[in-house]
């Protein structure tokens, strides 16, 4: 299962795609606090996230936390400051791909601490960023596609109606 990760995510908006992606691709929602919102039953439910029962979530009480309940993760970091792009990477099943706050990205201790596993999505030089929940679906599904999609369906409604 791919793990996808939001440290101290602030827009409930973002955060909502996400997790629709992440039930979308059976993908694991990993949230570290603080968060910049509520995720309460009541709150979901009066958000209309009629999927967030699909969603395979954990919360943490901060990256500390985090890290002592997942001792070695196959952890990605993506970030605008990464020296490569997420193509020059082999995503392995059960990998963990992790995102920082909109307003401020990962903090610089854990990009130090993980260089080697900081990556980026190209873009042009005078663009500050992707939205991040458009981040996150580029790299869950660069990393379902290298994985041959598992247990996701490959075939549409369309997919038996032989074309004229």
């Amino acid at each position: 299962m791919l793990n996808i990760v939001l440290v101290e995510p602030e827009i409930p908006m973002n955060t909502g795609n996400i997790a629709r992606t992440c039930a979308a691709t059976r993908s694991r929602l990993h949230l570290v606090k603080p968060l910049g919102f509520d995720i309460s039953d009541k709150a979901v439910k009066r958000a209309g996230l009629d999927y967030w029962p699909m969603v395979d979530l954990r919360v943490y009480e901060g990256l500390d936390d985090f890290f002592t309940q997942n001792p070695d993760p196959d952890l990605w970091l993506a970030t605008t400051k990464a020296p490569r792009d997420y193509s020059q990477v082999r995503f392995q099943p059960d990998c963990w791909l992790m995102f920082g706050k909109e307003t401020a990205g990962l903090p610089e201790q854990l990009r130090r601490r993980y260089f080697d596993r900081c990556i980026r999505i190209p873009m042009r030089a005078d663009a500050r960023s992707l939205n991040l929940a458009n981040s996150v679906a580029i790299l869950t599904y660069e990393a379902l596609r290298q994985q041959g999609f598992p247990e996701l369906s490959g075939v549409g409604e369309m997919g038996g109606i032989q074309h004229p």
